[in-house]
């Protein structure tokens, strides 16, 4: 006849299983929370795209981003700009960047006049002038440059690096952000040059994130009541208290 007898309680068990489950419960709610704020975000961000354009100076600001605007860029349809390589609808090619001068002078911006595919060599005349050009666009933050981009080759780059930009233009101080999507053209006559605004960058990945931390806390409780059982539970031992090979002999 075989008995079993309870085990000592796993106090360092059900501390270590507790802290964790603590820390992965509070890394998904930390994740809804971020849902929450992301959903804001693009949701603020859309209603600013969706008003109408007013002259820059009005709301160039940080807080401001997305909104659109309006701008006089002297000599933008023949000034020097830099191209930076990118993908645009799984099409390969540039886009155009050139500095504006801000209505607030000595301040300068950067304008990103628009998208040119591989397929088209040709590029807009460069050529000293100050003939006003309106353009109208959407006010951007330029974003972090990525370490892991090559560097620039010449005007060419490979991440919307700012102030290397400013500086390949010429524009040695007071360049300013935010920065200018066209959304019209700088050169309506040259069709190869389409302006636009890409989409934001965000993406509202975090209910994922969130029930991924939610599962590995289910399965930390989970693992620690099959344990718990276990070890409350010591091994089977005769009632005389011999063990078998006692028995046997």
């Amino acid at each position: 006849m075989t008995t079993e007898t309870p085990g000592r309680f796993p106090w360092g068990l059900t501390i270590v299983c507790a802290l964790a489950f603590a820390l992965l419960c509070s890394l998904g709610i930390w994740q809804v929370q971020r849902m929450q704020w992301k959903g804001d975000l693009i949701a603020d961000a859309e209603a600013a795209a969706m008003h109408p354009p007013v002259p820059v100076m009005q709301v160039y600001r940080p807080d401001q981003e997305f909104r659109s605007v309006m701008i006089d860029c002297p000599g933008l349809a023949t000034a020097p700009f830099v191209e930076m390589r990118t993908v645009e609808n799984g099409q390969v090619g540039v886009r155009l960047i050139s500095a504006c001068a801000l209505p607030s002078k000595p301040f300068v911006t950067l304008v990103d006049r628009g998208f040119v595919s591989e397929t088209v060599s040709a590029r807009p005349p460069v050529t000293p002038s100050t003939e006003p050009v309106r353009i109208i666009g959407q006010l951007r933050m330029p974003p972090e440059p990525s370490s892991f981009a090559p560097p620039p080759e010449g005007n060419v780059f490979y991440a919307r690096d700012h102030l290397a930009m400013g500086r390949a233009l010429g524009v040695k101080k007071w360049l300013a952000s935010p920065m200018i999507y066209a959304t019209t053209s700088s050169n309506p006559e040259w069709l190869a040059l389409r302006p636009s605004a890409p989409p934001a960058a965000f993406s509202n990945n975090h209910l994922g994130y969130a029930l991924t931390w939610f599962g590995l806390a289910l399965a930390v409780l989970g693992f620690y009541i099959v344990l718990l059982r276990r070890t409350l539970l010591k091994q089977p031992r005769s009632a005389s208290g011999a063990t078998g090979k006692e028995e046997d002999s």
